[in-house]
């Protein structure tokens, strides 16, 4: 087996149970801080005051760690998972910190922006450690294990972020990461032994970091004034740093392919199960962050109730994504087969999409439940499933860079979607709150983008899953990709 896998998956480690506790920790303090923010936002501005840059706290992370994913998910394939895992956990420990310490909006901007730049390998490290610590027949139902914890991170983060500024203080929204964060450097240190990957000595790409960073650094910034409702698609704040991203993007192909080392190495899109799990990983975040942005808002907005009781109200949707989840692991360890649980994915949150186009401010607690769980048992499959097909379907030493791009694409999907949505969700508001009351136009808008979003994204990711090949599991390496069984 290739000498770039960490331990052999063939021979898990008597403390791989510790280690999975780790993975499960470093994974949820990540997402979780990509959301438990939004909540504490009002707080925090009549605190530290500029409220013109309220968007920016939660942008600059989202920013940081979306553009790190892939780099640190490279660089691990190159130098080992354990150092750059625990550079990632320091420097994201170190933002939390000087977030909780912040003394005005800039201060915290941009420790948040650190804060991101560490985050940007918890996730995808974690993901790809279990291809390296688990054997085929448990990494199923071990994958589903952390995507039920990805969809805990979703739904906890505004609830806890709401509990912690009504209780104690915005502050404790960064502090809490990190005795948490200690626990996880404690663990790896003494768990997870290190071996090197195979680039030692290959001069890393940094024109391709250089080029990349600055791509989509431009992307997201233009999305993200997209997604603010004053601005059009043609308009300046948007419209140049979307046109400069695809300038720059088209540079960084060019560069990638005469890079010795390249940070995202094309030819895995040559691999089709590769490149088909990444599609639906991208229009996957459309169903998922219909589901976990748009329906709190309308908790809130159409129903007036508080931060903290919208964070219970969205529970359905939250167990629904962790059975979902847990589930698809389980039946893909059993089968050894991916293919059939995530094709039925889609079909769920397509009704559970479609049943909330009938949403009103008076639509039965108990009913809309029922709309959340449909959507969160189609959802939950995309989180762990789409982790095995890849993983499983690249050479051993792709495995941290395919990992982490899947979890770029997803991040980004999420962008391009709330970017789209809130277009709608404006016009919607715009039209419907003169003649019906602000309340009701909120769940007409809801009940528009709900259904838009998650549908459209739904389909798209459902031709892409039946296009895979009929993956079957695997030992990781000596077989090819994506095979047919």
């Amino acid at each position: 087996m290739s000498t770039d896998v960490l331990i052999s998956p063939a021979k898990p480690r008597s403390g791989n149970g510790l280690l999975l506790l780790a993975v499960l920790g470093g994974m949820f303090l990540a997402m979780l801080d990509q959301t438990i923010v939004g909540t504490a936002l009002p707080r925090i501005t009549e605190e530290l005051g500029g409220s013109d840059l309220y968007v920016w706290v939660v942008t600059a992370y989202l920013l940081t760690s979306t553009i790190t994913v892939p780099l640190y998910g490279r660089l691990s394939d190159t130098y080992g998972r354990k150092p750059l895992l625990l550079i990632g956990v320091v420097v994201f420990l170190l933002g939390s910190l000087l977030c909780g310490v912040a003394q005005d909006m800039g201060q915290l901007i941009g420790f948040r922006a650190l804060q991101g730049l560490g985050a940007g390998a918890l996730l995808p490290l974690s993901l790809a450690m279990v291809a390296d610590l688990f054997p085929p027949d448990r990494s199923g139902r071990v994958q589903g294990a952390l995507g039920g914890v990805m969809a805990l991170s979703y739904i906890a983060g505004p609830f806890l972020g709401g509990v912690f500024t009504d209780q104690a203080s915005w502050r404790w929204a960064f502090l809490i990461n990190l005795p948490v964060g200690l626990v996880l450097i404690a663990i790896v240190v003494a768990r997870l032994p290190h071996v090197a990957g195979q680039g030692r000595g290959v001069r890393p790409d940094y024109l391709g970091m250089a080029v990349f960073s600055a791509g989509i650094g431009a992307l997201l910034v233009g999305l993200t004034e997209k997604g603010l409702d004053d601005h059009s698609w043609t308009s300046g704040p948007v419209l140049w740093p979307i046109a400069a991203s695809a300038v720059l993007l088209v540079a960084f192909v060019l560069v990638e392919r005469r890079a010795e080392q390249p940070i995202i190495p094309l030819e895995l899109f040559r691999n089709r199960t590769y490149t088909l799990a990444n599609v639906a990983s991208f229009f996957t975040a459309f169903c998922l962050y219909a589901g976990v942005v748009f329906l709190p808002r309308y908790f809130q907005e159409a129903m007036g109730l508080s931060a903290t009781e919208s964070g219970l109200r969205i529970y359905p949707l939250m167990l629904g994504m962790v059975a979902g989840s847990m589930i698809a692991g389980a039946l893909i360890s059993r089968t050894q087969r991916y293919k059939p649980w995530l094709v039925a994915g889609p079909f769920l949150i397509a009704v559970g999409a479609l049943l909330c186009a009938g949403l009103t401010a008076e639509t039965p607690a108990l009913v809309l439940a029922g709309w959340m769980a449909l959507l969160g048992l189609g959802m939950g499959p995309m989180l762990s499933g789409l982790t095995v097909a890849i993983q499983y379907s690249v050479p051993p030493r792709f495995i941290g860079t395919a990992t982490a791009n899947l979890t770029f694409f997803r991040q980004v999907g999420g962008s391009v979607a709330l970017a789209l949505a809130g277009t709608v969700y404006a016009s919607v508001i715009r039209d419907d709150a003169p003649v019906h009351g602000l309340s009701a136009a909120h769940a007409a808008a809801t009940a528009t983008v709900v259904p838009w979003l998650a549908v459209g994204g739904a389909l798209v990711a459902l031709v892409a899953l039946i296009l895979l090949p009929r993956g079957r599991i695997g030992a990781l390496g000596g077989r090819p990709s994506g095979v047919d069984g």
